[in-house]
């Protein structure tokens, strides 16, 4: 079942909001076995409305349009769809209620003509009620093609979508099991993941598709299953993720919706009654602010320290300046002994701490640029790891953070 998505508006196209519907629509499209192929941005012009209208009704069972409904001159949807099915513009008494309604119980001001306008609508189109606006959504079927217009404001298009639009559509068409299941990486590169699954991937049944999403410090690798039978693709996905946990199961730190990197580290360090601390310098602050994004961070993290400046290093984490001299600030015993001092200032059960050149100089170190160490202080000891992250500050930044983290995962799992 092949679906596609046209947005109305100029506001679109020179970039002065940003098309957040489509989206919405195509997960929502997806979770119940409706294939996305195309989503269009137009002009607020009839001409391009239709000339659109007509190539998506080529390549689609399902047209959703958002946008162009309103009390507004700029709104042309319904007039547009009325020169589109050769039709025209009559007024539903369902919809004027509703309008009426929603003027009593929200708005002071009279209900004006350009509002009750909104209750004229094509008279080949099933009305949907907007239960947050003015503007209804619009059904209308032609040739085998549900056309399908909604409003342009986003939790107006969302009710719709999910209260009436969903279950028409699955009354309407039958469709396949779509089940996607995402695996979240964190350390390595994309190109590296791909040369150590590429024979799994390569054998991979013809049912289910893999498709690689980076961003910096991690990889989302998605599995896509689709079919008839739902008990199958759940069981054959189930059969390749314990294969592909043999290839590189080091680097697997759970599935999306389980969670993000961070909300795990959480709810472990809150199930075993543990607690953590920081010590950034390269990072400057980034795997704090991770951390403490998560709601209840306060029953595990107790506090962190940037230490950016070699100096605050020795007089506020108490680095006696001879190690600091033999080893520079950016190395594996000074890393370790930020970890151990800032365990013991806040008292914690973990610290982790970081210092590298993430650039564009080398600062007060010798150390290449991309070079970072990560220190972490456990219970039982301390390990340090040292890492090389590329040239991009940025990048190395991040990156650095999202190593750290699932490290600190790594060692509270075991």
């Amino acid at each position: 079942m092949k679906a596609e998505i046209i947005t109305i508006g100029d506001e679109i196209l020179i970039g002065q909001i940003v098309d957040s519907n489509s989206a919405f629509i195509g997960k929502e499209l997806n979770k119940i076995g409706v294939d996305v192929r195309q989503i269009t941005s137009i002009q607020d012009d009839e001409e391009h409305i239709l000339t659109s209208l007509k190539e998506a009704s080529q390549r689609a069972q399902i047209i959703i349009v958002t946008g162009g409904l309103g009390p507004t001159k700029d709104d042309i949807t319904k007039k547009t769809f009325c020169k589109y099915f050769n039709d025209e513009l009559v007024l539903n008494e369902q919809v004027l209620q509703n309008v009426e309604e929603l003027f009593r119980k929200y708005v002071k001001d009279p209900i004006s003509d350009l509002n009750r306008g909104q209750a004229y609508i094509p008279s080949k189109a099933q009305a949907l009620f907007n239960q947050f606006g003015t503007a209804p959504g619009m059904w209308i079927e032609q040739d085998d093609v549900v056309y399908i217009s909604l409003p342009g404001v986003p939790f107006e298009m969302k009710a719709l979508m999910q209260n009436q639009v969903l279950g028409k559509l699955q009354e309407r068409f039958k469709r396949p099991y779509i089940i996607h299941k995402t695996v979240l990486t964190y350390g390595m590169g994309e190109s590296t993941i791909a040369e150590k699954i590429e024979d799994w991937e390569d054998q991979l049944p013809s049912f289910i598709k893999l498709a690689y999403l980076p961003s910096l410090g991690r990889v989302r690798l998605r599995l896509s299953a689709r079919g008839e039978n739902e008990q199958l693709l759940l069981d054959e996905l189930e059969n390749q993720l314990e294969k592909l946990h043999q290839l590189i199961g080091d680097i697997i730190k759970g599935y999306e919706g389980e969670g993000s990197l961070e909300e795990q580290i959480a709810q472990k360090f809150i199930d075993k009654g543990l607690s953590l601390t920081t010590a950034e310098s390269c990072t400057g602050g980034r795997i704090a602010s991770q951390l403490t994004a998560v709601s209840g961070a306060s029953k595990f993290f107790k506090g962190g320290l940037v230490t950016y400046e070699t100096a605050t290093k020795n007089y506020v984490l108490g680095i006696s300046q001879e190690i600091i001299d033999t080893y520079s600030v950016v190395s594996a015993e000074i890393t370790k002994e930020m970890a151990i001092k800032a365990k013991a200032l806040f008292r914690t059960d973990y610290a982790i701490a970081t210092t590298g050149n993430a650039g564009p100089t080398k600062g007060d170190s010798d150390a290449e640029i991309g070079t970072v160490f990560i220190a972490i202080a456990t219970p039982s000891g301390v390990e340090v790891f040292e890492n090389h992250l590329g040239k991009q500050r940025e990048k190395v930044t991040e990156k650095a953070v999202y190593k750290a983290l699932g490290l600190i995962l790594d060692e509270v799992n075991k």
